[in-house]
């Protein structure tokens, strides 16, 4: 199983296929969007000119960690951010407004240093993430989409306020995430990084190909925007699955659950699916979500896959569950 995407939407999908494991035989490696440059990976992308942010690697390692109490331990380590020292209950920020002075460990997670001091360490990411992994007993390999970061820009109708009908270049995936206009085309810059050849050789190898669910346009197109990484996933002998949002966020505010699809044909045009995951209650009218499906060649597949509290969230037990009869088919 290869599972692409990035932040808490990878992590959601990473721990739905480890529900599946006491019923399917599963090799899981997640590859991982390299284009945050927000929050700590931002900063150090800045400040230490990090090869690749660490932020959204951290989170698929921490998915994918052994649930011994030794790992979950190191996990928790891994996962802890600093909050400023003069103010512990403020929301972790690298300045302090109150005092003007610099924190420079505020707001980092430990783990994000531990994967930048293993690269630096080592000079070699998978080699970097392979040790961590270890540390925390993955069941299962974490890899970046392409060997150094990447930017992502899109053109967003109304991204200015002031100018509600222009077209404006956004940059940074960060900034794309929260914009309140309607984004028009997204791109990473480079236009063809150079894709992790361990990514190469999973996608080749690879039963299933994971997409979604997370951020649509940071998050799961960006892997279809790497030259080798499209090439490769449309090359693969891999069946194909798109597991669907619960709801629309920022970036894709406007865009219909069906648009969704769409945009993954309007980016890949080659790119064919075998299954569409929804979610029954979340998906709203079913029958614009079926066309769309059966436009990239896929059945759509509804079931309940949302937290009980009634938010947009994926329940990683309920996903595993949807997820056995569909990733059981032929074995």
């Amino acid at each position: 199983m290869v599972a692409f995407g990035g932040g808490h939407g990878l992590a959601a999908s990473l721990r739905g296929l480890r529900h599946c494991e006491p019923a399917l035989d599963l090799d899981i490696t997640a590859v991982v969007t390299v284009g945050d440059n927000g929050g700590s990976s931002g900063r150090l992308r800045a400040e230490r000119d990090a090869q690749l942010p660490p932020g959204d690697l951290r989170m698929a390692l921490a998915a994918l960690a052994d649930e011994e109490p030794g790992h979950q331990s190191t996990v928790k380590l891994m996962q802890h951010r600093f909050a400023p020292i003069n103010n512990p209950d403020r929301r972790q920020s690298d300045v302090d407004r109150r005092t003007g002075s610099y924190d420079p460990l505020a707001g980092h997670a430990v783990g994000n240093l531990l994967l930048l001091g293993l690269m630096e360490l080592t000079g070699d990411p998978v080699e970097a993430l392979q040790h961590a992994g270890w540390m925390v007993g993955a069941r299962g390999k974490v890899l970046p989409m392409a060997c150094h970061a990447v930017g992502i820009e899109a053109d967003v109708r109304g991204g200015d306020p002031a100018l509600p009908d222009d077209v404006v270049t956004v940059s940074g995936q960060h900034a794309v995430a929260v914009t309140n206009g309607h984004v028009e085309n997204v791109r990473i810059v480079p236009a063809s990084p150079p894709a992790c050849p361990d990514a190469l050789d999973a996608i080749r190898d690879a039963d299933w190909l994971i997409f979604g669910p997370g951020s649509w346009y940071t998050s799961v197109l960006p892997h279809l925007l790497v030259p080798e990484l499209a090439e490769a996933i449309v090359a693969s002998p891999a069946r194909r699955l798109v597991t669907l949002n619960l709801a629309a966020d920022n970036e894709t505010a406007g865009l219909s659950v069906a648009d969704h699809l769409a945009a993954l044909h309007w980016y890949l045009p080659a790119l064919r699916v075998d299954t569409v995951l929804a979610d029954a209650k979340w998906v709203g009218e079913p029958d614009p979500v079926h066309r769309a499906a059966e436009a990239l060649g896929a059945r759509l597949v509804l079931a309940p896959l949302a937290v009980a509290d009634g938010s947009p969230k994926h329940d990683p037990e309920s996903l595993g569950t949807a997820l056995v009869p569909v990733l059981g088919v032929d074995r």
